[in-house]
C-alpha cells in the first residue's frame, strides 16, 4: 500500500490498450495520492509502458497514434507534474511532450517540434510547475531547469528573478 510519505514504485506504470480508449488514468493513481513532496522527489522516476498492438511493418511512433495522444493530453491535464515525474534520460519526457504538440520524426534526425508550440509549453510548465511548488512551500527550480534542458533550453538567470518580482 502507498502511503502519501513514499512514492509508488518507481517501476514502469502499465498502460493497457483498454486503459488508453477508455481514457482510464488508473495506472497513475498511486501518483495521484501523493503529496507535492513526495511528488517533486521522484522527479526523473516515472516510466510510462503503452501496451499498444501494432503490425510489424507500422512505421509509426506511438506520438502519432491518436488514441494515445489523446490519453496523453488527459494525463496531462489531470496531472500537470507529470513532467517532472518523466524519465527523462531514455525519452520519457520527450515522448511524453510529442504527445502534446506538433511535431515531425525522421529515423535519422528523431523528434523535431514546431519551434514557437514547443517554446510555448517549456515556458508555461516552468510557471505552472513553479507556481504549483511555492504554493505548497517547495523548490523545484533546478528539476525545471533539467527539465528545459532535455528539451533543449537553458534558462537564463533571470528568468527566475522575472518572476521573483523586484528584489
Amino acid at each position: 500500500m502507498t502511503t502519501a510519505a513514499q512514492a509508488p514504485d518507481a517501476g514502469p506504470a502499465e498502460i493497457s490498450t483498454d486503459q488508453v480508449l477508455a481514457l482510464d488514468l488508473s495506472p497513475l493513481q498511486a501518483w495521484f495520492a501523493q503529496d507535492p513532496k513526495t511528488l517533486l522527489e521522484a522527479s526523473g522516476r516515472l516510466e510510462l509502458q503503452f501496451s499498444w498492438p501494432r503490425q510489424p511493418d507500422d512505421p509509426r511512433e506511438l506520438s502519432e497514434i491518436a488514441e494515445i495522444r489523446l490519453w496523453s493530453l488527459r494525463a496531462d491535464a489531470l496531472c500537470p507534474w507529470l513532467p517532472l515525474l518523466l524519465e527523462r534520460s531514455s525519452g520519457q519526457l520527450t515522448r511524453h511532450v510529442a504527445m502534446l504538440l506538433p511535431h515531425s520524426f525522421s529515423r535519422s534526425e528523431g523528434i523535431r517540434f514546431a519551434p514557437d508550440s514547443l517554446e510555448l509549453w517549456v515556458t508555461h510548465r516552468l510557471y505552472l510547475l513553479d507556481h504549483w511548488s511555492r504554493g505548497h512551500g517547495l523548490n523545484c527550480r533546478g528539476n525545471l531547469g533539467q527539465m528545459a534542458a532535455v528539451l533543449g533550453f537553458e534558462l537564463d538567470e533571470g528568468f527566475w528573478r522575472q518572476l521573483d518580482g523586484p528584489g
